[in-house]
């Protein structure tokens, strides 16, 4: 899949890779990501442009709805699999 991070560029991530490690691994970016990947701190938010998911885990919903985060696109980078290609823009960062 090919992801384009907003003012970053595009990047080939393998199938099946964490968004939140192909932010930081393929893409460089200063992506925040407290938790280790348990949908527990939303740190690691980003804001879809293209290709968002329409799947998604029960962690993450129910954690997003804790923090009462209800903007369209906004979701968890920890939670999504990179299959598709997809555009974002990172929110939290360094």
């Amino acid at each position: 899949p090919r992801l384009t991070v907003a003012g970053m560029g595009e990047f080939e991530v393998p199938a099946g890779k964490r968004l939140v490690k192909a932010l930081v691994e393929e893409a460089g970016t200063d992506q925040l990501h407290a938790c280790g990947g348990v949908a527990r701190c939303t740190t690691c938010r980003v804001q879809f442009v293209e290709g968002e998911p329409s799947s998604m885990t029960q962690a993450e919903r129910d954690t997003l709805a804790a923090r009462q985060i209800t903007t369209p696109g906004v979701r968890l980078s920890c939670q999504i699999a990179c299959e598709n290609d997809m555009t974002v823009e990172v929110i939290s960062r360094l």
